[in-house]
Protein backbone atom coordinates (compact mmCIF):
# COMPACT_ATOMS: atom_id res chain seq x y z
CA UNK A 1 0.00 0.00 0.00
CA UNK A 2 1.29 3.57 -0.49
CA UNK A 3 0.48 6.34 1.27
CA UNK A 4 1.48 9.97 0.55
CA UNK A 5 3.33 12.49 3.73
CA UNK A 6 -0.62 13.92 4.66
CA UNK A 7 -2.41 10.45 4.62
CA UNK A 8 0.61 9.43 6.85
CA UNK A 9 0.24 12.30 9.32
CA UNK A 10 -3.53 12.31 9.72
CA UNK A 11 -3.54 8.16 9.43
CA UNK A 12 -0.57 7.12 11.12
CA UNK A 13 -2.29 5.05 13.50
CA UNK A 14 -4.39 2.83 11.27
CA UNK A 15 -0.84 2.72 9.03
CA UNK A 16 0.98 1.06 11.33
CA UNK A 17 -1.68 -1.37 12.71
CA UNK A 18 -1.19 -2.64 8.79
CA UNK A 19 2.41 -2.64 9.23
CA UNK A 20 1.87 -4.82 12.25
CA UNK A 21 -0.43 -7.76 10.31
CA UNK A 22 2.36 -7.70 7.63
CA UNK A 23 1.50 -4.98 4.87
CA UNK A 24 4.04 -3.37 3.08
CA UNK A 25 3.36 0.51 3.76
CA UNK A 26 5.44 2.78 1.33
CA UNK A 27 5.07 6.83 2.52
CA UNK A 28 5.40 8.80 -0.85
CA UNK A 29 5.69 12.71 -1.35
CA UNK A 30 5.38 15.26 -4.17
CA UNK A 31 2.77 15.28 -7.03
CA UNK A 32 5.27 12.33 -8.53
CA UNK A 33 4.63 10.38 -5.75
CA UNK A 34 7.93 9.49 -5.47
CA UNK A 35 8.76 6.83 -2.53
CA UNK A 36 10.66 8.18 0.34
CA UNK A 37 9.98 5.96 3.47
CA UNK A 38 8.47 2.97 4.87
CA UNK A 39 6.44 1.96 7.51
CA UNK A 40 8.03 -1.73 8.88
CA UNK A 41 6.46 -3.57 11.97
CA UNK A 42 9.56 -4.47 14.40
CA UNK A 43 9.84 -7.89 15.50
CA UNK A 44 8.57 -8.79 19.57
CA UNK A 45 11.79 -8.11 21.35
CA UNK A 46 11.99 -11.40 24.13
CA UNK A 47 12.51 -10.90 27.57
CA UNK A 48 15.50 -11.48 28.97
CA UNK A 49 16.24 -13.64 32.01
CA UNK A 50 18.94 -13.55 34.00
CA UNK A 51 17.59 -15.19 37.26
CA UNK A 52 20.42 -17.91 36.10
CA UNK A 53 23.03 -15.51 37.47
CA UNK A 54 21.12 -13.70 40.23
CA UNK A 55 23.20 -14.51 43.33
CA UNK A 56 21.44 -12.41 46.19
CA UNK A 57 24.45 -12.49 48.46
CA UNK A 58 27.15 -11.52 46.10
CA UNK A 59 29.13 -8.31 47.37
CA UNK A 60 31.57 -6.21 45.28
CA UNK A 61 35.01 -6.12 47.12
CA UNK A 62 36.11 -2.62 48.27
CA UNK A 63 38.86 -2.91 46.51
CA UNK A 64 37.40 -4.08 42.80
CA UNK A 65 38.20 -1.06 41.09
CA UNK A 66 42.03 -0.72 42.38
CA UNK A 67 44.87 -1.87 40.12
CA UNK A 68 47.92 -2.41 41.59
CA UNK A 69 50.63 -0.06 41.05
CA UNK A 70 52.77 -1.56 38.32
CA UNK A 71 50.03 -2.34 36.42
CA UNK A 72 48.46 0.93 36.42
CA UNK A 73 51.89 2.55 35.02
CA UNK A 74 51.44 -0.01 32.37
CA UNK A 75 47.77 0.56 31.52
CA UNK A 76 49.30 4.40 31.35
CA UNK A 77 52.46 3.32 28.97
CA UNK A 78 54.73 4.27 32.31
CA UNK A 79 56.65 1.18 31.89
CA UNK A 80 59.97 1.43 30.36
Amino acid sequence: MEATMFEAKTRLSDLVKRAQRGEKIVLTTGRKKLPVAEIVALKPVKKREFDQFHCPNFEIPADFDELPEMELKGWNGELE
